[in-house]
C-alpha cells in the first residue's frame, strides 16, 4: 500500500464515527470509554471483541450475523481496518466499532465484566521462541482477557497454525482451564459449530482451496 493511500485512509478514519483512535497516553492515563462502551453503542447488548482484526471482514461479518450483539475490532494498523469500518458504515451496521490500539493495553480499554466474548482469528503464530511473548494466547495475555470478560464469557481461537492450536491446548490443560470445544480440522469435524464455520475470510477460503486445515478452540480461562 502506498504512503499516499495510507494517509488518505488515516484521514478518512478520523471522520468515521465507528472508529476510535486514542493516543497511547490517553489509554494509559484513563481512557474515557473504559466501562462506558454501551454508551457508545447506545444499547446494552453484549459486547464482543475481535483481536488483531486486520481488514475487519470477520468483525463486520459477525455483526451482520448477530444484530443483537455489539462488535469491536481491535488492531494497531488503522489503514487495514479502514476497509471494515467503511463497509460497516456503508451497510448501516450500527453494532460495529473499531479501536486502534495495542492489544497489550486491552485491560486499560475495557472494565471488569464489560466483555462477553473474544475472537482471535488467524493471528501471527510467532513461532520463533524469542517471539513467544508476542503470541496473543500467552498466559499474560489470557490473564488480561479474563480481567475484562464476564464470568461466563469465553474466547475463540480460529487459526491455520497447527503449532498455535497445540500450544494453546497445552497452556489450557496445564492451567486447568475449561475447553468447551476443540478440533484440529474444523471443517472435517462431525459436528462443527456454526459460529466457527459460517464466516470465512478471503485468506481462509484460499487455505481451504489448498486443503489446509483450519483449527478452532473455544474456551474459558480460570485464573
Amino acid at each position: 500500500m502506498g504512503s499516499k493511500n495510507k494517509l488518505k485512509r488515516f484521514k478518512e478514519n478520523e471522520s468515521f464515527e465507528n472508529v476510535i483512535q486514542p493516543s497511547r497516553e490517553e489509554v494509559l492515563n484513563g481512557f474515557t470509554l473504559k466501562g462506558k462502551w454501551h454508551s457508545h453503542f447506545k444499547n446494552d447488548h453484549p459486547i464482543v471483541l475481535e483481536l488483531g482484526c486486520g481488514k475487519g471482514e470477520y468483525t463486520v461479518a459477525l455483526a451482520k450475523n448477530h444484530p443483537d450483539k455489539n462488535f469491536i475490532g481491535i488492531d494497531i494498523k488503522g489503514a487495514r481496518f479502514w476497509r471494515g469500518a467503511k463497509t460497516a458504515l456503508e451497510n448501516n451496521l450500527n453494532n460495529v466499532a473499531f479501536l486502534r490500539t495495542q492489544i497489550e493495553l486491552i485491560d486499560l480499554c475495557f472494565s471488569k465484566d464489560e466483555i462477553a466474548e473474544i475472537w482471535i482469528t488467524f493471528p501471527d503464530p510467532q513461532i520463533k521462541y524469542k517471539r513467544t511473548k508476542h503470541r496473543l494466547i500467552t498466559k499474560p495475555f489470557l490473564e488480561k482477557y479474563q480481567s475484562i470478560l464476564q464470568p461466563e464469557g469465553f474466547i475463540h481461537l480460529k487459526t491455520d497454525s497447527e503449532f498455535l492450536h497445540g500450544y494453546l491446548l497445552g497452556l489450557l490443560h496445564e492451567g486447568c482451564h475449561e475447553v468447551l470445544f476443540a478440533h484440529h480440522d474444523i471443517y472435517k469435524s462431525s459436528s462443527p459449530p456454526l459460529e466457527a464455520t459460517s464466516i470465512q475470510t478471503f485468506y481462509e477460503q484460499q487455505y481451504l482451496e489448498n486443503d489446509k486445515a483450519i483449527t478452532y478452540i473455544r474456551f474459558r480461562t480460570k485464573y
